[in-house]
C-alpha cells in the first residue's frame, strides 16, 4: 500500500517543487531579463502569468499523481474533469488579463479614452467567452445556458435600470469625444476640475483643490458643460485693464503688448506665434478700458499667467509714467438751502 503511494506523491512533490523553482526563481529572472530590455507589453505579459506557472506545475503534478494511482476509475475521472476545469479557468483569466492589459495600454497611448470601462469591459467579455468554451468542453450543453441567461438578462435589465443607464451614458461620453480623461470642465453648478476616470458607473473629476467630485454618467450626460480642452487645449486669456485719460494710448497698446510676450515666453513660448493684442473698449467713468487677449497652453495656465501679467504690467506703467486710475466719481450733496456742493470721491 505504501509503494503504492510512493509514486503519487513523487508526482505531487515535482509539481510542488517545480512551480516553487519557476515561479521564484526562472520567472523572476525572465522577467528581470526582459524589463532591462524594455520589450513593449512585457509587463502585461508577466503581470497576468503572476502565480499561474505556480499553479500549472503543481495541477501537472496532481494530474501525474492521479494518472499513476490506482484509484476508482470513477474517482479518477472526477478528479480528471476537476483539474481541467481549473487549468481551463486560469488560461482563460490570464487571456483576459492579458486582452484587458493591452486595450488600457492602446487607450492610454490614445489621448482622452477612458482605460478603465473599456479594459473592465474587455475582461468581463473574455471570461464569459472563456466560461462559455469551458463548459462546452466538459461536455455541459450552454444552448440552454444563453438562452436562460437571455430571458433573465431582461429581468435583470429591469432591475437594474439605473446603473445600465450609467453604462451606456459611459460609453456615449467616452466615444461620442465630448468628454477625455484629462479634460478641464466647468459643470452647471459651479464644480470644475480635471477628469480622471470615466468608469462603468460614474465620472471622477478632480478639482484644483484636490478634492474629487464623483458625478453620475447619466447626469453628466444630460448636464450643460464647458470643457477647456475642446476642440484645443490653447484657450485665449482675456484680461481687463484701465488707463488714464491723459495716458499715450499707442504707448499703452505697444508697452501692454511687450510685457504679455514677455509673459508668454515663461509660460507658452510655443504659441508666440499667436501674438498677443489689445482692443480698446470704453471710455470709462475714469479710465479708458481695453482687454488684452492672449493665448496660452490650457485653462490651469490662466491663474499663473493672470498673475505674472499684472505684476509685470504694474512695473512696466510705473516706469513708463502710465497711470492705472483709481475709480472717482462726483457726488452731489443737497442742503437745506436747497444749494447743491460737489464733492469728489475716490
Amino acid at each position: 500500500m505504501v509503494i503504492e503511494l510512493v509514486l503519487p506523491l513523487g508526482f505531487i512533490l515535482a509539481g510542488l517543487l517545480g512551480g516553487i523553482i519557476s515561479e521564484k526563481f526562472i520567472f523572476n529572472k525572465l522577467k528581470q531579463f526582459v524589463a532591462n530590455r524594455k520589450i513593449p507589453g512585457s509587463t502585461i505579459l508577466f503581470r497576468s502569468l503572476n502565480r499561474m506557472i505556480f499553479i500549472w506545475c503543481l495541477l501537472a503534478g496532481l494530474y501525474g499523481a492521479i494518472i499513476s494511482s490506482h484509484a476508482e476509475p470513477e474517482v479518477t475521472d472526477l478528479l480528471k474533469r476537476i483539474f481541467t476545469i481549473i487549468f481551463l479557468y486560469s488560461v482563460t483569466l490570464v487571456v483576459a488579463r492579458l486582452v484587458a492589459g493591452f486595450v488600457n495600454l492602446y487607450l492610454q497611448r490614445s489621448e482622452g479614452l477612458s482605460a478603465s470601462l473599456l479594459s473592465n469591459l474587455a475582461k468581463i467579455i473574455v471570461l464569459i467567452l472563456g466560461t462559455l468554451i469551458l463548459l462546452q468542453t466538459i461536455g455541459v450543453q450552454i444552448t440552454p445556458i444563453i438562452t436562460t441567461l437571455g430571458i433573465s438578462g431582461l429581468a435583470v435589465g429591469l432591475a437594474l435600470q439605473d446603473t445600465l443607464t450609467n453604462l451606456f451614458a459611459g460609453f456615449y461620453l467616452i466615444f461620442s469625444k465630448q468628454v477625455r480623461t484629462g479634460d478641464y470642465l466647468k459643470i452647471e453648478g459651479g464644480h470644475e476640475g480635471y477628469v480622471i476616470d470615466i468608469n462603468w458607473r460614474h465620472t471622477t473629476v478632480k478639482e484644483l483643490s484636490n478634492n474629487v467630485i464623483v458625478i453620475p454618467n447619466s447626469k453628466l450626460g444630460t448636464a450643460i458643460f464647458t470643457n477647456y480642452h475642446l476642440p484645443g487645449k490653447e484657450i485665449i486669456l482675456m484680461i481687463s485693464v484701465g488707463v488714464g485719460y491723459d495716458s499715450d494710448l499707442e504707448q499703452v497698446e505697444q508697452v501692454t503688448v511687450e510685457v504679455a510676450k514677455e509673459v508668454m515666453k515663461e509660460i507658452a513660448p510655443e504659441l508666440l506665434e499667436n501674438q498677443p493684442y489689445i482692443r480698446f473698449e470704453t471710455f470709462g467713468d475714469s479710465s479708458i478700458n481695453f482687454t488684452l487677449y492672449m493665448a496660452i497652453n490650457e485653462f490651469f495656465d490662466q491663474r499663473i499667467a493672470r498673475h505674472l501679467f499684472i505684476k509685470k504690467l504694474h512695473k512696466r506703467y510705473q516706469k513708463e509714467g502710465i497711470k492705472i486710475p483709481f475709480p472717482i466719481r462726483d457726488v452731489y450733496l443737497q442742503n437745506n438751502g436747497n444749494s447743491n456742493r460737489a464733492l469728489k470721491a475716490e
